[in-house]
């Protein structure tokens, strides 16, 4: 492998950084939001989930202190 000198690797790394496409603020506040809905939606689908596994156990357990 060729090893490249410092300088050489500065200008390649500079090269590289001029090709990078931010986001406009548009962009960014949409993503933003979206990640807030689907963190909601995400939180509130496993706490039913939760919720669920919480009845079902509770309910074996009682099941097996009445025996």
């Amino acid at each position: 492998m060729a090893k490249t000198s410092p300088t050489e690797f500065v200008k390649q790394v500079q090269t590289e950084a001029r090709k990078i496409v931010w986001p406009s603020r548009r962009e960014t506040i949409m993503t933003g939001v979206m990640v807030m809905i689907m963190t909601t939606l995400l939180g509130v689908f496993f706490f039913g989930i939760d919720s669920i596994f919480d009845f079902i156990v509770n309910s074996l357990l009682r099941l097996s202190q009445r025996g």
